[in-house]
């Protein structure tokens, strides 16, 4: 099922000392898709008829960026999954980060679910109401080749970068670093390929993204896999138990038909059995 992103319309947001201008970018339907019916298969209430709205940050590869403009990615087809049980068809809402910690953009109706390579917490799930974790993550450590780090213990007095509002910063703090915030994962990669900071922390499955460009790998290696026993899900308004039901209905269907599999393989690499059972949580 193609997802669609719609007209795009540029707002220029806040600018930071470390990410400098932002665009974020929101969509709309260009076509009469949205109109119709909002109540989808199985009693889904949804934002939009004729279509399951999602909220995410872009970008994210590979889980999702904007490919020959469509977003695609790992995500992406996970819930395309959803919105083909469901009927109806995946549309994407690039939104601030920050967002999916409040669940601000579920809560007033502008998306019906979150999916943006987002780790379960107690804090989030106090806001939000999590879908089964359908992604096993480690940290990740990358560093210039030239660098001479060689592992997290390494970091100590170096320039250090992270994305801003994710564990992998929460995590540099927690162990007493000063990490570089940047917007985006593109902002964070192109801050260590200018000099920006010595090394970043990240989700390692962004990191393989990263090095399969020849030029990332020939210029960065992994220091060191950090394994913070994190698991990804998807996020619903607290209490939309009927579109919870659908999603994790969608997530069990491919994992026993093989569909997860092939996802997996086409977006993050050779299939690891342990990623796609993670224990519910």
């Amino acid at each position: 099922m193609k997802t669609t992103l719609g007209r795009r319309t540029r707002i220029l947001a806040a600018t930071t000392a470390t990410a400098g201008l932002v665009l974020v970018a929101g969509c709309s339907s260009d076509d009469d898709g949205g109109s119709g019916s909002k109540t989808a298969a199985g009693g889904v209430e949804l934002v939009k008829g004729g279509r399951l709205t999602t909220c995410t940050h872009l970008p994210y590869p590979p889980f999702q960026s904007e490919i020959d403009g469509e977003v695609q990615g790992f995500d992406v087809s996970l819930v395309d999954l959803v919105a083909e049980n469901l009927g109806v068809e995946q549309e994407i809402l690039d939104t601030p980060f920050e967002n999916f910690k409040t669940g601000a953009f579920l809560n007033s109706g502008e998306c019906d679910l979150a999916a943006a390579g987002m780790t379960i917490t107690e804090e989030r799930k106090k806001n939000v109401d999590f879908s089964d974790p359908y992604f096993e993550a480690t940290q990740a450590v990358l560093a210039d080749k030239d660098s001479g780090i060689t592992s997290f213990a390494d970091l100590k007095g170096e320039k250090v970068g992270a994305q801003a509002q994710t564990t992998g910063e929460d995590y540099a703090k927690s162990q007493g670093l000063d990490p570089v915030s940047f917007e985006s994962s593109d902002a964070v990669l192109n801050g260590l390929r200018t000099g920006q900071v010595d090394a970043v922390v990240i989700d390692y499955p962004v990191v393989q993204g990263w090095l399969k460009d020849q030029a990332n790998a020939d210029a960065f290696e992994v220091a060191e896999q950090i394994n913070t026993g994190e698991q990804y899900g998807f996020t619903v308004k607290k209490g939309n138990t009927e579109l919870l039901a659908a999603v994790n209905k969608a997530l069990a269907d491919a994992k026993a038909d093989g569909t997860y599999q092939e996802i997996y393989e086409k977006w993050i690499g050779p299939y690891d059995e342990s990623a796609a059972s993670p224990a519910a949580s």
